[in-house]
Order: structure tokens, then sequence, then C-alpha cells
């Protein structure tokens, strides 16, 4: 695994987390949309269960997006803990800009006061700096 790759973990998972927000909202907003209709005429067979199916499934949801934030935070903290041996305080702040905050290259550009070639530069610099862990690799 390569020192971006191991950065970039954080991010995918944040991605993920957001995602099952989106769907959670989804979920919320079509269990309001349920609705009965008073009748005397006979119905088809329907899903009776279908609001508490729904219900049931924003729970798991939200129960994956508990793990996930689990995850992000816990290797957050080692992320952190591998920047920390960067020894140039640029490299390190870069590092942090992008894969903890998950800044644009741009607002890191504006952040440090580098012009976007110049953060490249140093992103690549920053990169082969970072000692992944032995057991990561």
């Amino acid at each position: 695994m390569t020192a971006k790759e191991y950065l970039g973990q954080a991010y995918r998972i944040d991605q993920r987390i957001n995602s099952k927000l989106e769907q959670v909202t989804s979920l919320k907003a079509l269990s309001t949309k349920a609705t009965s209709t008073l009748s005397d005429m006979p119905k088809g067979t329907r899903n009776v269960h279908s609001k508490e199916d729904i219900i049931l499934k924003m729970l798991e949801l939200e129960n994956e997006i508990n793990t996930d934030i689990d995850e992000l935070v816990d290797l957050k903290h080692e992320i952190v803990g591998v920047i920390k041996g960067v020894p140039d305080v640029r490299f390190r702040t870069l590092l942090e800009l992008r894969y903890l905050c998950f800044k644009s290259w741009e607002h890191i550009a504006v952040d440090m006061g580098y012009g976007i070639d110049n953060i490249f530069r140093l992103h690549k610099k920053a990169l082969n700096s970072v000692i992944i862990p032995e057991r990561i690799q």
C-alpha cells in the first residue's frame, strides 16, 4: 500500500458515511409518505408492513453508520500518529489539511500561501516522507 492509498482511506470511509446518511434521509422521507385512505372498497394485497420495513432498514443503516464512524475515528487517530512522524512542519500541515480535513487542493494552496503547482510538489515530497506502519504494508 502506498502512502497516498493509506492516507486516503479516511476520505473513502467519510464518503461511505455520507452516502448512508443520505440513504437514511431518503428512507425517512419515504416513511412519511405512507398514508391511509378510508374507503369501503377492498384493496388488493398490499404490504401492511412496509412502514415497519422502512424503519428496520433505517435502523440497520444507522448501526452501519455508527460502525463506520468508529472505524473512521480509529483510522484518523492512527493517521495523526503517522503524520506526526513527518519531520517537516509544512509537509505535516499539508497532509493534515488534505487527509484529515479533506480540503481541496485550492483551499490548501490558499491556506498555506502557495501556488497550486507548489502544493503539488510539496505533496509529492510529503508523501515520500511518510512512513507507513509495518502492519499495514
